[in-house]
């Protein structure tokens, strides 16, 4: 009875909380703030954005991989135990979000008192209020001369429909509010529920690869208890692992006997590879296991696709290594062999997003010293033949995609994007996503300055540059969310760019058929700039299966043939000149054109 007593008012006391905000909001610095003021760190641990450990994170300002860590407070005379899990603030990591949240009974909702509500923050609070959170929300920034507090407040209370003197001034700067933040977090905040006595079930929110220890995942128990040297199963994969050690998150771990429902903590398996641990899985005690797994669980699907290969063919195998390496601690990224005709061997890979893409790219450059060559980026279509209609195939490489004739249809994966900007830049946000080929869906006026756009576009519009040019069409102002929404079938066709009557699969893409005349001409273009000149003629041709739509020609290097002849007949000089037209024609047939790395990132960037 003693120890149920202890059991249950060790849960009354826990309080499981996390923190979601837009980027560049504030959350890692008040996260900060929050470890100085409960003492879990001493002055000589402190540093800014403590939680954000990758060197790439800290440059960039931005949250990659969600932390977790744990809290000792004392609160009128009652020891509390407060588990704070970081949340990233992207659109790529939208599901590391979502299994945080899930983990949690709290969210801090952070708006900075400069910038306002913007799209990740709505986003994001939708996925709390799914999972029944209680919201407390936090104005930072109070400090800024920026700073507009009055009606960043207003904005709040109508989102939340809380009353004006519920949302929370502070400053992660200054440590200002800190403490009434954690008063609202011990008073508001639901004490998790679990059954103590019941069969093992816990969440699995993050994992971390460590290179001595293998992986290190991150679980909230929610019924039941984990106790050092259990069997455990891992429900996802049914595979059964010794719990080699089990532990709460300090700055440092510490290693406990035994964690129990309601609480945060990490766990030691001996696991090498990350594959084997899914974000979002079911712990279970392996001989009595619970017969019901955690909703909400799902496979990372990438969302966009690219080419990486090495500079050097001989580095390929290095860069396979190197890859597995970066895998063991990025689960959602995935990768095949192939091999191009243009680039030799490399890798086709999935990325979430972008984002996520370009820090592939330089982790790669960082920590494993490998320069790679990025083709284009693409989606995954689903293309459907003649022969067989209904049976579809998977193209995640333009040079899959069946001959036209062959062909059915395509379809395409589409997204709906939640844009918020200020009201002076509606029309030039409506024009650049009408040009993308959305369709507008919806349009609302949070505030007479505010407007959110709802749009239904193209995954494979929003890949290249939209990103930026959102940003610069709106000077910086406009916030960008999307998700999913399926396939729909769309006119695309495949545009291959030939150089001297070569076919380069690098350069290949699908490509919307209303776009395509202007984006092969385009390339022919960008490529006529870049590709040095030789002793003959490059013709750079784009071109629809057999059908050739832009041309364009790198003129040959020639010597002045004709310099030797003072005056004299014409017919002289024309000998001369065609003696050397059929030299450079035979050269053309046997000479081959390096394409300089720059050609294929420069396809990215055809609007400059």
């Amino acid at each position: 009875m003693q120890k149920l007593e202890t059991g249950l008012r060790s849960m009354k006391n826990i309080r499981n909380f996390c923190i979601i905000a837009h980027i560049d909001h504030g959350k890692s610095t008040l996260a900060d703030r929050l470890l100085s003021f409960t003492g879990t760190t001493t002055a000589r641990e402190e540093q800014a954005q403590l939680l954000d450990n990758m060197d790439l994170e800290r440059e960039r300002g931005i949250t990659i991989k969600s932390h977790a860590i744990q809290m000792d407070y004392t609160y009128e005379g009652e020891q509390y135990v407060l588990n704070l899990i970081d949340t990233p603030g992207h659109v790529d990591f939208s599901y590391e979000v979502s299994r945080s949240i899930a983990a949690c009974e709290g969210a801090l909702l952070i708006v900075d008192a400069a910038q306002s509500i913007q799209a990740q923050t709505i986003s994001n609070l939708y996925l709390a209020l799914e999972h029944d959170l209680e919201i407390i929300p936090v104005l930072n920034k109070v400090d800024l001369p920026g700073a507009n507090p009055e009606e960043v407040t207003d904005d709040i209370v109508d989102l939340l429909g809380c009353k004006p003197e519920e949302v929370i001034h502070a400053s992660g700067k200054t440590g200002f509010g800190v403490d009434v933040i954690l008063k609202a977090i011990i008073e508001k905040v639901p004490a998790p529920k679990g059954d103590i006595n019941a069969p093992l079930q816990a969440l699995i929110f993050d994992s971390v690869y460590n290179s001595y220890r293998g992986i290190e995942t991150y679980f909230r128990v929610v019924n039941g208890e984990i106790k050092k040297g259990q069997k455990i199963k891992f429900m996802a994969t049914n595979k059964i692992y010794d719990a080699d050690e089990v532990g709460t998150l300090k700055l440092n771990q510490v290693a406990k006997q035994s964690i129990k429902a309601g609480d945060v903590g990490y766990l030691i398996t001996g696991v090498k590879t990350a594959s084997e641990i899914k974000v979002g899985d079911t712990i279970t005690d392996a001989l009595n296991p619970t017969d019901k797994r955690i909703e909400g669980f799902e496979d990372v699907k990438p969302m966009v696709f690219a080419g990486i290969y090495p500079v050097d063919t001989e580095e390929y195998e290095e860069l396979r290594s190197s890859m597995e390496k970066l895998q063991l601690n990025d689960a959602s990224l995935v990768f095949i062999p192939e091999s191009s005709a243009a680039l030799g061997f490399g890798f086709r890979c999935g990325f979430l997003g972008m984002l996520h893409l370009e820090i592939v790219q330089e982790r790669l450059e960082r920590e494993f010293d490998m320069t790679v060559i990025t083709t284009v980026p693409n989606v995954s279509y689903h293309a459907f033949t003649n022969k067989h209609p209904d049976t579809v195939l998977l193209v995640n490489n333009p040079s899959d995609l069946p001959e036209p004739s062959k062909l059915n249809r395509v379809e395409e994966p589409f997204i709906k994007a939640t844009i918020i900007t200020k009201s002076d830049f509606v029309g030039p946000v409506m024009s650049l996503c009408i040009e993308k080929r959305g369709q507008i869906i919806n349009q609302t006026y949070l505030t007479p300055e505010r407007v959110e756009l709802t749009f239904d576009m193209p995954l494979a519009e929003i890949v290249f540059d939209f990103y930026d040019r959102l940003k610069t069409v709106s000077k910086g102002y406009a916030s960008f969310d999307y998700h999913p929404i399926g396939m729909k079938a769309s006119k695309l066709v495949k545009v291959d760019i030939l150089l001297n009557g070569t076919s380069v699969d690098a350069l290949s893409a699908l490509i919307h058929a209303d776009n395509a005349y202007n984006i092969g001409k385009k390339m022919c273009e960008k490529l006529r700039q870049l590709i040095p000149r030789q002793q003959f003629d490059i013709p750079i041709q784009a071109a629809i299966g057999a059908k050739i739509i832009s041309r364009e020609t790198v003129k040959a290097l020639r010597k002045d043939v004709t310099a030797k002849c003072y005056g004299g007949d014409i017919s002289r000089k024309r000998k001369l000149l065609e003696k050397q037209k059929k030299g450079k024609k035979r050269m053309r047939q046997v000479g081959n054109v390096e394409i300089p790395q720059e050609a294929f990132m420069a396809v990215l960037k055809l609007n400059d």
